[in-house]
């Protein structure tokens, strides 16, 4: 019973992660049960080596002829009972909250395509009818219902502690969260099985809940039909892969796949491997072995290390988060390929880029695109305020996509220090889109005043962070001065040197400074961000700001440099694995795509070899118990 139990039972202090044995052991069981379910031959069928699919009408005598359809029905069928499972696994009986919304939103988005679907009567004087008039409407209270059912949950589920605490803190009231689910299981379990004495955050419901209200909502915009039946949507929502963490999937992505026939190529098969063994490494190999014995350390205790050592903390989290987040991603999208379907890239090298702007665009694909369709152009894009048409596109567009990444920004946590992170990088959007427009003369004379600024303030001023706020100021004229010097060769010297290698060399000076600032300041945002990360929502802005405040009291007044061989060789295998992570992010992407195509044109027999061999390697980094994916908490 011991044994069934540990097999079926949900333990909150063992989830299903991608990183334990027993998922791939799980893995292993449901893709048995698929391979019946489909017939899995096609990998070993020399005819279709290097397609990534077939027609409809290769089907039938590559699925069984006719019975082809049934399959696909079976299919979906069994991998929504197993992603099911899998949630329960990873969230006990919060599973029930993702059925609910399945259930609700399915039958929600039905109501809203038949009110718009539904032909409109008009009067002989061209007049419409009362009744036939109220449809639109309807659909618009029905679209309604579902954007209050889901953000209602997740506003419950994730700010009832902050929200309390902010009007408790502005009306100097008591009000106390009231946690009805404790209040149902605690009255009904007399053995204390499951009592609980707070709100618990569902794991994934940040992403599963995004995905039902773009369903909704690309429904009532006429994008998408509703979807045949509900086993159907509710395998869209609960596909297991990117349940937990993304990527989030939009219904017109993710549902016509339901009915398109199932192939699996030799070299999709590779494909797969290769992103599933890219994402251990990253998970395991970088994140964890970074967060465990360096990281994790410095945070928890700032004031033990000195400044140089705070601030490498500071700069391998952002390799850190990156690892973890982009090596769920690569696993979910390698899974998902065995087993037929496609998630949306979710990364794309975002520290290469040169600007804020073009971080969003590169980091958390999915989020960023959901954000800009759901957030941003509802709110009025470039065009209104709040409702109100703008003739100043640049003001309307920067105004909104500051309040975009502030909401964005809460969106990862329920607590001041996610606002601050957002806010600071709506603020570096918009300082960026003002900065591109400016003359390079204006560029060089503003910079120059904020240097002597900075240069006064840590002349006159004893506080630690205008002493890092003088170090950077000088990284950043720096920058400029570069980049300024640039501009003039290019105008002034044109004729001479224009297409030159030094011309060359002098842009890749320019632009390689520009990636380098842009990655220091999504690094110091980062402070905010990991700060207050996994905290009880009780105390998590009072620790997160005095994490932030040591690490920058001693970043900017414990400069320790004595020390720094001796920490170079005690961390020395952080150190090294910090900049090979580093060198391969910032390789270019033709070199990325060489090599993948290569392990993908191996034979069968070679791609499983390596499997095991970089499986086994890769455990060998395991020094403490598996971390869960960060953004498990979002």
């Amino acid at each position: 019973m011991d044994f069934l139990h540990h097999i079926f039972g949900f333990n909150s202090e063992s989830p299903l992660l991608f990183t334990q044995f027993y998922f791939w052991a799980f893995f292993a069981l449901v893709y048995a049960v698929f391979a019946l379910i489909m017939e899995v031959k096609p990998i070993l069928n020399p005819s279709l080596k290097g397609r990534t699919s077939i027609s409809e009408k290769e089907l039938p005598s590559l699925q069984g002829g006719a019975g082809g359809r049934l399959r696909l029905h079976l299919r979906n069928i069994f991998l929504m009972a197993v992603s099911w499972f899998f949630y329960y696994k990873t969230s006990g009986l919060f599973l029930l909250i993702l059925i609910f919304v399945t259930i609700s939103d399915w039958l929600i988005a039905k109501r809203i395509y038949a009110c718009q679907s539904s032909p409109i009567s008009h009067s002989p004087n061209g007049a419409s009818n009362s009744p036939q008039s109220g449809r639109p409407i309807a659909a618009k209270m029905w679209l309604a219902l579902s954007v209050v059912i889901d953000l209602g949950l997740l506003c419950y589920f994730k700010y009832a502690y902050f929200f309390t605490n902010v009007v408790n803190d502005l009306l100097g009231t008591e009000f106390a969260v009231f946690d009805i689910f404790a209040y149902i299981g605690n009255g009904f379990s007399e053995s204390g099985r499951f009592m609980v004495d707070k709100i618990i955050l569902p794991v994934g419901i940040s992403f599963y809940l995004f995905q039902v209200m773009s369903y909704t909502i690309d429904v009532y915009r006429g994008l998408v039909k509703p979807v045949r039946n509900i086993l159907d949507f509710g395998f869209y929502v609960s596909f297991f892969p990117g349940l937990v963490a993304g990527p989030i999937v939009r219904a017109n992505e993710f549902i016509p796949q339901l009915y398109k026939p199932f192939c699996l190529s030799r070299r999709l098969f590779g494909l797969a491997v290769f992103w599933i063994l890219n994402g251990l490494i990253k998970k395991i190999v970088l994140s964890d072995y970074l967060a465990v014995n360096l990281i994790d350390r410095v945070f928890e205790n700032p004031l033990l290390f000195s400044g140089f050592e705070n601030l490498f903390a500071l700069f391998a989290y952002s390799l850190q988060v990156y690892a973890d987040f982009s090596g769920y991603t690569d696993i979910a999208i390698g899974i998902a390929m065995l087993l037929g379907f496609y998630l949306p890239q979710n990364f794309d090298s975002p520290y290469k880029s040169r600007n804020p702007q073009e971080f969003w665009r590169r980091w958390h694909m999915s989020l960023s695109r959901w954000l800009k369709s759901y957030l941003y152009i509802p709110l009025g894009g470039n065009r209104s305020i709040m409702g109100k048409p703008m003739k100043n596109k640049i003001a309307a567009g920067n105004f909104n996509s500051f309040i975009t990444m502030l909401l964005g920004g809460l969106w990862h946590g329920a607590s001041w220090n996610f606002v601050i992170w957002g806010a600071l990088n709506g603020v570096g959007m918009i300082v960026y889109k003002v900065w591109a427009k400016m003359n390079w003369n204006i560029k060089m004379l503003l910079m120059t005043l904020l240097m002597g600024s900075l240069w006064v303030a840590y002349a006159l001023l004893s506080a630690p962070i205008w002493n890092l706020f003088f170090v950077w100021g000088i990284a950043l004229w720096i920058g400029t001065f570069v980049r300024y010097i640039y501009w003039w060769i290019e105008r002034i010297g044109h004729f001479a040197i224009s297409g030159t290698p030094r011309a060359k060399i002098i842009g890749w000076i320019s632009g390689g400074w520009a990636v380098v600032q842009t990655f220091v300041f999504i690094t110091f945002t980062r402070l905010f961000f990991r700060s207050g990360s996994n905290l009880d929502p009780a105390t998590a802005n009072q620790e997160a700001w005095e994490t932030a405040k040591n690490m920058v009291n001693q970043i900017g007044g414990a400069w320790n440099s004595s020390i720094i061989p001796d920490f170079l060789w005690e961390y020395r295998y952080v150190v090294i694995l910090f900049v090979l992570g580093m060198v391969v992010h910032w390789l270019p992407n033709r070199v990325k795509r060489w090599y993948r195509i290569r392990f993908c044109q191996l034979p069968i027999w070679a791609i499983i070899l390596i499997a095991v061999v970089a499986i086994i390697g890769v455990y060998q980094f395991v020094t403490a118990d598996l971390q869960a994916f960060i953004y498990f908490q979002f």
